[in-house]
């Protein structure tokens, strides 16, 4: 049995699977289009490039906004691809390649830095995409600042597809890290990660807001939350002084500031636990 063909039976299998997990715990709108979202233009998908980029058959390239799918290395030397990436690939294929899908958005950016559009995609059976493939846990919810229609029933739907190792919650590559556990997370720097601890202290300065994981700002876990953009957590109800002592779950690039850090620039990056 060729690889294409295992990795196409993994995938109506695990769709089988989300479909059941749906009909018994989801609401029947989950993987609709969410409200704060509408259509813009429509379009046939001709090629699917791997499990968060498609092309139309205009020749735009279009790359699903919100979502991480698992990587190929798609011509990258030395490139390896993450575990689950030709499963992604499948997936999407599967949910959209031939088929019509209306290409939705809400205030955010519509383009990228490689000029690929960005948008959420719909059937037009009304199935949510991002939604489809978060539910089947082959992909992690990805936001940035300039976008984050949607956000909030991503990381519910991802949150779901994790308690129940649907996917790449399945595989250590993609497992949530500890903050007190620095050590672990420096061979992780430049890399996409979702970490989760109990704040230490914060401390707000003039330029950023430094909210730290352990006793040792310098070699310990922390995040960086730049002063111009606390506002967006004010705004969302978040008061960033007050998360000493909470169990909070943070997600985002992986540096090296002091110790391991990560930059925080929206409140849908962070999620409070308690």
């Amino acid at each position: 049995m060729t690889r294409r063909l295992l990795t196409l039976l993994f995938v109506v299998a695990l769709a089988q699977a989300s479909d059941m997990t749906s009909a018994a715990q989801s609401p029947e709108d989950e993987l609709t289009l969410p409200s704060d979202l509408s259509v813009a233009e429509w379009g046939r998908v001709i090629e699917v490039i791997d499990g968060d980029t498609l092309v139309l058959a205009t020749g735009k390239q279009v790359r699903l906004v919100g979502i991480q799918a698992p990587k190929l290395p798609l011509g990258r030397r030395g490139f390896t691809a993450w575990p689950l990436a030709p499963e992604a690939k499948v997936a999407l294929e599967v949910l959209t390649l031939g088929r019509e899908v209306g290409l939705a958005e809400g205030d955010g950016a519509t383009r990228d830095r490689h000029d690929r559009r960005l948008a959420h995609l719909v059937t037009r059976e009304g199935l949510w995409i991002q939604g489809r493939l978060l539910e089947m846990g082959l992909a992690r919810v990805y936001s940035f600042s300039d976008n984050r229609a949607g956000v909030a029933q991503m990381l519910s739907i991802e949150r779901a597809a994790r308690a129940s190792g649907r996917g790449i919650w399945s595989h250590p590559f993609y497992g949530l890290r500890k903050a007190n556990d620095h050590d672990a997370l420096w061979p992780l720097i430049d890399s996409f990660q979702i970490i989760a601890g109990r704040v230490a202290a914060v401390h707000e300065a003039k330029s950023a807001t430094y909210i730290n994981f352990g006793e040792d700002w310098r070699s310990d876990f922390s995040l960086r939350i730049a002063s111009a953009d606390r506002r967006a957590f004010r705004d969302a109800g978040i008061d960033l002084t007050a998360l000493a002592g909470k169990l909070v779950r943070v997600r985002g690039w992986l540096s090296a500031y002091n110790g391991p850090s990560l930059k925080v620039d929206h409140p849908e990056q962070l999620e409070i636990l308690d």
